[in-house]
């Protein structure tokens, strides 16, 4: 069974620049030769017969002149390449022009017996030579031209081979330029291929670039630049489709974590709450007055502690969207840090040392979230710090910076990139020995920015582990008595 081929663009204007060029310019080439042929042989004709009363009207002025015909007769025809005779009627040969005694003999066995009578016939059988002779009566010549061989070649050989490489010439012009559109067309469509391609693999970076000149067609270049326009377009959407998935991932993961702290770190102090709860409520024993305030004093630790968690929680989508909201106002660091001492879970009473010179400025910030970054950043310093170690808290007056550090096993390098992302803890959920959610850092971060700080973790074996925290100065005007807004209180 025939199984048809689909043909590349190559070999389709293959077959029809062959179809429709090479085959319709032959047939018009040898229709041409054809007619240049017709109309050389009619002019060789033509004029072997004008050749022939032009010698015979120079006879008739000769021998009424009594001049010789041999000197005079052809003088005028000095440049004629045919071959003139001028015979008696008995064949004698009177004059000539060009004479040859081959060409003269074979052109007199060629005359016809019975000749006309003062008009110029064409004689022979050779369309491309014809011969020509004119008889007269009075003088009584026949006068014979012959065209010879090497005039016919003139006349239609060489008009033929000209026609032919005119031909050749034109042929080869159009598959010159053919081949250039051609080639540049075909270079332009396999870059569309090798685009298509590409997409289809997941290459949506991929864009075509033509070669252009003044071959590349219009429709090639709209292609060109529309296919890029769409897979501009496209990569565009797959980066955000992959954005988009990685904020499912860890919205997914946000989700687990959330769930599983609040599995940790809310149900100890509600048991706890419930706990001395139901202990306050008993009826059938008597709680002495000491007891009755260490349970209120637990309930009331373990409520600070559910409302500390909830509010971490509800600050972490302000954080996410930027929305957080600041009061920023000239603070003093130092009643920032006493507020904050006060409110640190210091089980283990570790010494936590303020080193603030008297000259620190002012810091441009919102009351509030400051000690909620500091009570964060000394409750990881107490919580993480060795035994028996200090907690220290040193500033630098010229650059608005301070630093908070405890002495503890240094955090590798890659730990440490990132202990700012949400739910990271040092000690993984297996061998986790003291209680978080993972969200202090993230949250700490989230507000110094949003009061245009700045903050940076270190931990090596000389310092441990230190935050330290840049913040812009307070430009407070002089309040009365010389005294710095803000300077006298938090």
């Amino acid at each position: 069974m025939f199984k048809f081929k689909r043909l590349k663009i190559v070999e389709q204007i293959g077959i029809v620049f062959f179809f429709a060029v090479l085959i319709p310019m032959t047939i018009s080439g040898f229709i041409i030769n054809n007619v240049n042929q017709q109309s050389m042989r009619s002019q060789l004709r033509e004029s072997a017969v004008l050749i022939a009363n032009m010698v015979s009207a120079e006879v008739d002025f000769l021998s009424k002149s009594g001049e010789g015909l041999r000197n005079e007769l052809f003088r005028s025809l000095q440049d004629e390449k045919r071959q003139i005779y001028v015979t008696a009627n008995d064949g004698h040969l009177l004059a000539s022009h060009n004479y040859t005694e081959d060409a003269f003999k074979k052109t007199l066995s060629l005359l016809p017996e019975k000749l006309e009578t003062d008009k110029a016939v064409i004689f022979g059988n050779v369309k491309n030579q014809p011969l020509v002779y004119l008889k007269k009566e009075d003088p009584a010549v026949t006068v014979i031209v012959n065209t010879t061989e090497g005039v016919t070649r003139r006349a239609i050989g060489e008009n033929s081979i000209k026609i032919i490489l005119a031909c050749f010439a034109a042929a080869s012009a159009i598959m010159l330029v053919t081949a250039l559109y051609t080639y540049y067309l075909y270079i332009n469509i396999r870059q569309l291929f090798k685009g298509i391609i590409a997409i289809s693999k997941g290459n949506y970076a991929r864009q075509i670039r033509l070669l252009k000149s003044a071959f590349t067609p219009y429709e090639i270049v709209f292609l060109a630049f529309e296919f890029n326009r769409m897979a501009e377009e496209i990569r565009k959407s797959y980066i955000q489709l992959k954005k988009n998935n990685k904020e499912l991932k860890q919205l997914n993961e946000f989700r687990s974590n959330l769930i599983d702290t609040v599995s940790h770190e809310l149900r100890t102090p509600l048991t706890s709450i419930q706990g001395y709860t139901s202990r306050l409520m008993r009826q059938d024993i008597t709680i002495d007055e000491e007891t009755r305030q260490k349970s209120l004093r637990v309930i009331k630790e373990q409520s600070e502690c559910l409302k500390r968690l909830i509010e971490d929680l509800l600050t972490i989508p302000d954080i996410e969207e930027m929305r957080l909201q600041t009061n920023l106002e000239a603070v003093n660091l130092n009643n920032a840090l006493e507020n904050a001492r006060i409110l640190v879970k210091n089980k283990d009473k570790k010494e936590i040392i303020f080193n603030i010179p008297d000259d620190f400025p002012l810091l441009r910030a919102d009351k509030g979230r400051l000690v909620q970054v500091l009570v964060n950043l000394l409750e990881n310093a107490v919580k993480y710090a060795n035994p028996d170690t200090q907690i220290t808290v040193s500033a630098d007056a010229q650059n608005a910076k301070f630093s908070i550090c405890n002495e503890c096993d240094v955090i590798p390098p890659e730990k440490l990139k990132t202990i700012f992302d949400k739910f990271i803890r040092l000690d993984d959920n297996t061998t986790r020995t003291t209680r978080g959610t993972g969200l202090g850092l993230f949250i700490v971060k989230g507000l110094i920015e949003a009061m245009e700080g700045r903050i940076i973790l270190r931990s090596d074996e000389n310092t441990g582990f230190c935050a330290e925290i840049t913040m812009k100065r307070a430009e407070t005007p002089l309040a009365k008595g010389g005294m710095p807004k803000g300077q006298g209180g938090f």
